[in-house]
């Protein structure tokens, strides 16, 4: 298994993961292909998001790559925190492909990104998760996440925020 930074090469692979995803909305959201013609038109926005602009802040992407060259999970890391991340999204945001879940992937990718983290000389992430995302709140933790104060959002739902000392 190893990171691997979003590129053309992966466009197939990048397809089939979305299209298994499904209808849901894409997690994390800077993988999502649609409202782009052409996988490099996606690229070229990853690129400017990357970079910091608009609402984004300076942002790096992977994948999860197995050694079928399959593309099991994905994950994005927000090297600093808006107003907005510090409540719901935090440093790291990850997904894993519906068909791999429950394969201890996310525990893996997680503690890969904190290394990422370590290199972006960040000292402690925060990271997040829906209330009822039991899965995912258990791989945290099993991350060295140390539990905060919830977040509760306009519309009622609870998000659980946690510290990872790096």
């Amino acid at each position: 298994m190893k990171l691997v930074k979003v590129e053309k090469r992966w466009q197939s692979e990048h397809e089939a993961y979305v299209k298994e995803w499904g209808s849901a909305r894409m997690v994390p959201s800077s993988f999502s292909l649609s409202g782009y013609d052409t996988y490099e038109a996606y690229l070229e926005e990853l690129e400017m998001r990357q970079q910091g602009i608009e609402n984004w802040v300076p942002n790096s992407n992977y994948f999860l790559i197995d050694n079928r060259n399959r593309i099991v999970a994905m994950v994005n890391i927000r090297h600093r925190l808006n107003d907005y991340l510090q409540n719901i999204g935090g440093h790291i945001g990850y997904g894993v492909r519906p068909s791999e879940r429950q394969k201890g992937y996310a525990t893996l990718m997680l503690a890969q990104a904190l290394k990422k983290c370590k290199e972006q000389e960040l000292k402690r992430v925060l990271v997040t998760c829906d209330d009822d995302n039991i899965c995912s709140a258990k791989v945290i933790l099993k991350n060295g996440g140390i539990e905060d104060e919830p977040f509760r959002d306009e519309d009622g739902s609870v998000i659980r925020r946690f510290w990872i000392e790096l």
